[in-house]
This record gives structure tokens, sequence and C-alpha cells, in this order.
């Protein structure tokens, strides 16, 4: 089910050397509380420094920006970014998936328009699936697209748990076209929506630690041309399924507490046995993740299909992300985490954020659904 991992080829450890020392000169005096924000942390400057170097759309044809570069290459640099707490939100949904999606689904003009923009760091996406009331069925999409006399399309509803919309230029929407709720997945279609056009509000939503990552997007008669469907009317369920693949397939499904980790690696006391025990479990899981992770780059760069694979590892590494703040807990116990050490810090802003890690690219139940089927086949 999970390919064996690859040996990284060659050029790939130039590159991670070059990636690295990038890192450590433009994180600079940065602390472990910054770096804990890992793949959330938010900086379009630094995006589009990254997007200069060619390090955004890095498997995408040069005409449309990119740099033709291997997935395997890609991998090491989102890993290095991850490992580093680089703040990559700017561009990360862009780059992971909004991008992938109209290379393979999108007009030519969606991508002559957009592909550039997003390699060069210049554009934030952010994904419109989920919906309020609906919980994790995906498939009973509420909101509504319809055509005007005119031809254009009138979108009507409200997606939720919407990352950085707030932040965002384009989303990519799912909204139903034909149908009712009740036929699932039939009379689906995706959108490439403009977030700036009127009849669009945008509310943010504060989580447990006082942020706002989420938003709730409403659409009231928002109205888009014709050219913003993204691949063929009704087609949007199939095309889901892949995007979400590719939600679920990177190192960000096992990074996202990497500063807590390596921050609980550093405090412990030399000869501690307890300590030595489950910071080295952790980190053994640490490292088989990365190797389930690689085998679904390789996948990628083979053009195979990871969606089972990939939700076995979102679905792995989300469970060892959110164990990581109760082990530095029992390790380390409340006296040395209520002292108000940099380590007690990232404990707590991780403690509080982790819930939201399963929420991400799938519930814990609809990833096993889908390994269920996918072992089946």
């Amino acid at each position: 089910m999970i390919p064996v991992p690859p040996k990284l080829p060659p050029e790939t450890e130039a590159l991670r050397a070059e990636v690295r020392a990038f890192c450590a000169a433009e994180l600079a005096g940065t602390t472990g509380m910054d770096r804990s924000d890992s793949w959330m942390g938010f900086d379009a400057a630094f995006s589009r420094k990254l997007g200069a170097r060619g390090w955004i759309g890095m498997t995408w044809p040069e005409r449309y920006g990119g740099h033709a570069r291997s997935a395997l290459e890609r991998y090491v640099v989102l890993e290095e970014l991850l490992a580093a707490g680089a703040p990559v939100a700017a561009h990360w949904i862009a780059d992971r998936q909004s991008g992938p999606l109209l290379l393979r689904y999108g007009s030519e003009e969606q991508r002559m328009s957009v592909l550039p923009r997003i390699a060069a760091g210049e554009l934030t996406f952010c994904i419109g699936m989920s919906e309020p009331e609906v919980g994790s069925d995906l498939s009973a999409v509420r909101s509504r697209a319809e055509r005007s006399p005119s031809g254009d399309w009138v979108l009507n509803g409200a997606k939720i748990w919407t990352t950085f919309a707030h932040h965002a230029h384009y989303m990519i929407g799912l909204f139903r076209t034909a149908g009712t709720p009740a036929e699932r997945q039939r009379g689906l279609s995706q959108f490439l929506i403009d977030l700036s056009l009127p009849g669009i509000e945008v509310r943010r939503i504060r989580d447990m630690s006082g942020r706002e990552h989420f938003n709730e997007v409403v659409f009231r008669d928002a109205q888009l041309d014709a050219g913003a469907l993204v691949g063929n009317e009704g087609e949007g369920w199939t095309q889901v399924i892949a995007e979400l693949a590719l939600e679920r397939s990177g190192p960000e499904r096992y990074l996202s507490s990497f500063e807590l980790l390596r921050a609980a690696i550093d405090a412990a006391v030399p000869g501690d046995a307890y300590a030595s025990i489950e910071l080295g479990r952790l980190y053994a899981e640490l490292v088989t993740l990365r190797q389930m992770s690689l085998g679904i780059a390789a996948m990628l760069e083979r053009g195979e299909d990871p969606t089972t694979a990939a939700a076995i590892v979102k679905d792995v590494g989300v469970t060892f992300e959110q164990r990581i703040p109760q082990v530095v807990h029992d390790v380390f116990g409340p006296e040395l985490l209520a002292g108000g050490s940099e380590l007690a810090r990232i404990q707590a802003r991780i403690l509080q954020i982790a819930p939201g890690f399963s929420l991400r690219g799938g519930t814990r139940e609809i990833l096993r659904s889908v390994i269920a089927r996918g072992v089946q086949k």
C-alpha cells in the first residue's frame, strides 16, 4: 500500500544545503515560538523570495512559470522549509494543490493568467470545500452556482474552515450546479473565484489560541464570468478527490509539531531514561513517517495515484502530531511546563492548535473510509 521510499538523487543534497543556508539566513533571530507556526506562518514577502529562487511551482512546465524539476527535488525543499519553521502559508495552498489542479483541469486562459503569479509567490489561494452544518460530508454541498441569462455564473451559499481566506486572492470553490444535496456527488462543479468580487464576504473565526486562521466565506449573488468554471461542469467531485490527494500527501502532515519535538529533545536531561524512551519513540515515528511520505513523493514523480497512500500517511501523521504535546507534558511534568520557558510556551501553543490538525484535509472518519475503499480494490 505504501511504496518503498526512493533513494534521493545526488542533486537533491546540493539543493538541500542551499535551502538550509537560505533559511538559516532569513530566519536568523526568530524564536522557537515564531518557528512553531510551521506551515501556518504567513509572510507574503518571504513567499516572494522563495518564488524568486524558483522554489514555488517547481514541477510545473516552464511556460506556466514553473521550473520543470522533479517531485523529489520539490519534496526536499518542502522538508527543509518546514523543518526550519519557515513562514510559507502565503503560497502553500496555491503551490500544493490549487496550481496543480489548474494545471490538470484548468483552461489555458486560467493557467496563463494564474500559474506564473503563483510561481512568483504573488498569489494566495484558499480552499472552498467544507460548508456550515454539513460536517465532514463533503458531497452534501448546498452552495449553488447557477447560470444567468448572459451565461455567467451566480454563486450563493457559504464555505467554512477556509484557511487564510482573509488573505487570499483566489478560492477554488466547489458548488452545486445541478440537482440537490440528496444526489451527493452528482451535479458538482469547481470554480476559480476572485475573492475581491462584489457579493463575497469573509468572516474570520478565532480559535482557542486567539488567532484567526479559519474563516467563513459567504456568497450572496456573487457573479463570475463563464470562464471561471474549472474543468467540465458536473465533474467537480472527481476533481476534488484528485485535489484532496495532493492536500494529504506532503510532509506538512507530520512536521506541524516539529519545533515542539526539537525543543523537547534539546531540553531533555542527559541520562533521563524515561525522556530518552518517550522522545526516542517519537523520533522513530517521525523517521518512519518521513519514509512513508517520501514514498508518496516517488509515486507523484512516476505519475501514479497516491490517494490511498496519502490518506494513510495523513491519518497516521495527525495522530503522531497530536500526541507530541501530551508526551512532552508527561516527560517534563507540569512544574517545568508551568515555569514560563520557551518549551512551555511552544507546548501550550501546539496543544491549543493540535485539534485542528485532524480537520485539515479530512477528518479521521473520512480518511479511514478512503483507506478502506482503497484496500478493497
